[in-house]
């Protein structure tokens, strides 16, 4: 008498895993929509219609995955960001001074606000835009912070106040230059800065801030997206 189908193998389970499966690929195409049509048209001259013919798919769908459309771009900044921390990991590959690598992560925001001026003003413009950004990469800035503390790189009397107002300061640069404010060496005058802000001082700040910047690293199977 053959044996029973084991429960990993039975028709109710592949077929809640096709189910899941479809579901990953409709918020991935509604994901994808909507960052095409916003980069093209802005957010607020978008509708929800938009993104499900541009999928190709029922208004329906939408609702199944997402609240509204804020709750759609919180989404889809929340992976842009995390595409951009990969992007910038590959950037500070071997890099062992916490000063450097402070430096190369603000120099990569900045870079990627001339690069991808779209999402950019998406980030600057959405109230939640600070708390994206400190989700998304906070621990990783909170540790090359608080590596340069234990190194005596930096100088700081409340780490977790000169994390935020860094932030701020990221926010605020990449602002600026979405308005069309010419700063010359716009990613390294904002890196020096904050380096001075963590008690860097002013020659080698001036000097880690201006280094070549490394080159990103696609990731295997694909290019980074701005």
């Amino acid at each position: 008498m053959p044996a029973k189908a084991s429960a990993d193998s039975s028709p109710s389970r592949a077929a809640a895993g096709r189910n899941e499966r479809r579901k990953a690929r409709t918020r991935a195409a509604l994901l994808d929509s909507a960052r095409t049509l916003f980069a093209r048209q802005g957010f607020e001259n978008t509708a929800i219609v938009e993104i499900t013919d541009t999928a190709d798919l029922g208004v329906g769908s939408f609702y199944n995955h997402f609240d509204s459309k804020d709750d759609l771009l919180a989404a889809l900044l929340k992976q842009v960001l995390s595409e951009q921390l990969t992007a910038l990991d590959s950037r500070r590959v071997g890099v062992e001074d916490p000063a450097e690598a402070v430096a190369i992560a603000h120099r990569h925001w900045i870079r990627l606000t001339g690069e991808g001026p779209e999402w950019a003003w998406l980030v600057v413009r959405l109230d939640t835009s600070f708390e994206l950004v400190v989700a998304t990469q906070g621990d990783s800035a909170s540790k090359d912070l608080e590596r340069g503390i234990a190194e005596g790189r930096f100088d700081v009397a409340r780490p977790e106040l000169a994390l935020h107002a860094s932030g701020a300061a990221l926010i605020s640069s990449m602002r600026m230059i979405l308005t069309g404010a010419d700063i010359p060496d716009a990613d390294s005058a904002h890196a020096e800065g904050v380096l001075r802000m963590f008690g860097v001082g002013a020659a080698e700040a001036r000097d880690i801030a201006r280094r070549p910047l490394p080159e990103v690293t696609p990731p295997a199977g694909g290019e980074v997206r701005a």
